[in-house]
């Protein structure tokens, strides 16, 4: 049986290997190289890759509707603001029909930043590949960096734009683009100027984060955290519900880890400590060991975001791509699903 860290492994390098040998256009062959420090995310969803690629070129349908010119095609060129807050100015340097989509950024403004042109230069990449019958989507934005003022905020921001509005799009027909006045924008501006927005000292910009927003209380969504069974793994032995629980989980001889709960606040924040591990496939076979998984719960109107941080998994460790990989499927598919239909997609007991 292949375990998720092995095959979503596997997945990395088989995308890897097709993106490098895909045809582009002849003059936009320089490529600014991508790092395991830029933003990623990704997303599987059960629609075709045209039609994924469809509703990517759907821009106001998904990020904002204070989108100026077209999205669709090669060349095209279009602007995005918010207020005064966030200006910037896009142009589609590569599209392949239901493969891969790639804009470049030709001039950028915000109004929160030291450097107000931080995002000019970079590129947001989404590329498109079937994934068991099913098809994924791999976001980028290459360049964005924890080294970037703007990584926090801007992180949050793709995060919900891909994870929620563009998969509600994709799947439904209908995304969660931000509106002319308030929405999802304001609010983020709001909590990082604000104590509340500031993060524990403990975490780190390089750390493995994504985030979530669901249609769901703080308190369903705490209860559906601790239900690790039904969105990580049925192979777990012991306690995820209250403070100091411990438990084990198992994905066949590849990986072992034994977590303890050392901060829970009922509806606001669960964070668990690793205490034990062992990944096979690695030279330091301990190296999730004194590491913590966090879970913030952080309530948006009638909506809750979850910010997930593995404190402790970022791009040294040799284990960051494949764990990586491995959290935003479970994060962003399984936990997601569990939150908003009450059915994850945890793995399946060992027999």
């Amino acid at each position: 049986m292949r375990t998720p860290f092995v095959c979503l492994l596997f997945i990395v390098l088989i995308i890897s290997s097709c993106n490098s040998n895909a045809q582009t256009k002849e003059n936009h062959k320089e490529k600014i190289p991508m790092t395991t420090s830029d933003f990623t995310t990704t997303l599987v969803v059960d629609q075709t890759p045209n039609e994924v690629f469809n509703a990517i070129n759907n821009v106001r349908g998904w990020w904002s509707e204070e989108i100026e010119g077209r999205t669709e095609k090669f060349n095209d060129e279009f602007t995005y603001h918010y207020k005064d807050v966030h200006i910037c100015k896009m142009k589609l340097i590569e599209s392949i029909p239901g493969k891969k989509v790639v804009w470049l950024i030709k001039d950028n403004h915000f109004n929160f930043t030291k450097d107000k042109s931080e995002w000019k230069g970079t590129r947001i990449s989404f590329e498109i590949s079937e994934k068991d019958s099913k098809t994924q989507i791999r976001f980028t934005h290459l360049g964005l960096v924890p080294e970037y003022e703007c990584y926090n905020i801007c992180r949050d921001a793709w995060s919900n734009y891909i994870n929620n509005s563009l998969r509600s799009l994709i799947i439904t027909g209908k995304g969660q683009p931000n509106p002319k006045e308030g929405g999802f924008n304001q609010e983020l501006l709001d909590e990082y100027t604000t104590d509340k927005g500031q993060q524990n000292n403990e975490i780190n910009d390089q750390d493995y984060h994504t985030s979530i927003v669901v249609d769901a209380t703080a308190q369903d969504t705490f209860k559906s955290i601790n239900s690790v069974t039904k969105w990580w793994t049925e192979n777990m032995e012991g306690g995820s519900q209250k403070l100091n629980d411990e438990f084990i989980v198992r994905f066949g001889d590849v990986h072992y880890s034994k977590q303890k709960l050392v901060e829970v606040i009922p509806d606001k924040k669960v964070v668990w400590l690793v205490t034990d591990s062992k990944l096979s496939f690695l030279k330091d076979k301990q190296e999730w060991t004194g590491t913590k998984i966090s879970f913030e719960i952080v309530a948006h109107g009638n909506k809750t975001q979850i910010n997930f941080t593995h404190i402790g998994l970022a791009p040294d460790i040799e284990c960051y791509d494949s764990c990586s990989n491995a959290w935003g499927q479970y994060i962003q598919q399984s936990l997601f699903g569990l939150i908003a239909t009450g059915k994850g997609q945890p793995t399946g007991k060992e027999k």
